[in-house]
């Protein structure tokens, strides 16, 4: 019988039932024993027993054995499946944020950086339970925040890292590699399902010719999809499209705080929560053994008052 069928016990130590074999031994022997001369309710008396006495010095007799049966199985330690319960499946998201001298430009009441960097933290609160990387990129990347499950590290990095003190070697636009070096980041982490959200506001340097189609051939190898948010002037540039479509993800282009805001809640759409089944862990199931061992126990000191065969 499965779990799946209904209730299923098994024993830590199963090896112990064999001991079994004493106390059935025991049974039999009670149960074989001819019956004696029962006394009730005085000893020394000259009556003969009837056979409903014998049956019930018979079942006191048994309940040393069955005390014994009992405490086997608890040395045993008996198991059970508890219920199947649900997961939230893990999913591994790498933001991948440009932070060239062009995402200083205006946008709405902040910089092109600030708004992302908000729009980041909102979606991080509302993917709860989720794990999150931060990586900066220009010509050169640094991967920030490691992939974690504690939202706070977002809150803190933003003062670090924007354009304005980015230090040399990040004021280019190199999509390709910041997304290779992602994909480091998130195939270091066997559990999950993998994502990568860009944020940028330029054309890649390093994303011409066939480059675009090798990098989503790579990522789609390893279960990554990717989003892109162009928060630039212009149109979305063909080859971060193409990858982001290759790949089963979107690329989105807002035009304010509030259509920013849109886009990241269309990708939490595109790329909802899972719910996994996990079997019930095996648990102690004591409590039914430990009640059948206390009434035995009990029952046998009462009848041993009385209910007994006399030695003469």
């Amino acid at each position: 019988m499965t779990p799946d069928d209904g209730p299923w016990i098994a024993f830590a130590h199963p090896w112990l039932l064999f001991l079994e074999i004493v106390p059935a031994g025991l049974l039999f022997r009670v149960w074989r024993q001819r019956g004696g001369r029962v006394v009730l309710p005085f000893d020394h008396s000259d009556g003969r027993s009837s056979r409903w006495q014998v049956g019930l010095v018979h079942l006191a007799l048994s309940l040393a054995p069955l005390l014994l049966a009992v405490a086997i199985i608890i040395l045993a330690v008996p198991l059970r499946f508890g219920l199947p319960r649900t997961k939230r499946a893990l999913t591994n998201i790498q933001f991948c944020v440009d932070v060239s001298g062009s995402m200083a430009a205006p946008f709405e009441t902040g910089s092109r950086y600030d708004a992302s960097m908000k729009a980041i933290q909102k979606f991080v609160d509302y993917r709860e339970g989720d794990a999150f990387g931060l990586t900066f990129f220009g010509n050169q990347y640094l991967h920030w925040v490691p992939l974690t499950s504690d939202p706070s590290a977002f809150k803190y990095a933003t003062p670090f890292m924007r354009p304005e003190r980015a230090p040399p070697g990040f004021g280019g636009t190199e999509i390709g590699k910041a997304l290779l070096a992602c994909k480091d980041q998130l195939t270091s982490r066997e559990e999950g399902d993998r994502m990568i959200i860009l944020i940028s506001d330029g054309i890649s340097a390093d994303l011409g010719g066939s480059r675009d189609n090798e990098v989503a051939t790579i990522l789609n190898d390893n279960n990554i999809t990717l989003f892109a948010v162009h928060i630039g002037d212009g149109p979305i540039p063909d080859s971060i499209g193409a990858i982001a479509m290759m790949t089963g993800g979107e690329a989105f282009k807002p035009e304010d705080e509030a259509a920013l805001a849109r886009v990241f809640q269309r990708i939490d759409e595109m790329k909802e929560t899972r719910t996994i089944q996990i079997r019930g862990e095996r648990i102690d199931d004591f409590a039914v053994y430990c009640w059948a061992g206390l009434v035995i126990a009990g029952l046998a000191v009462v009848t041993s008052f009385g209910l007994r065969y006399t030695p003469w």
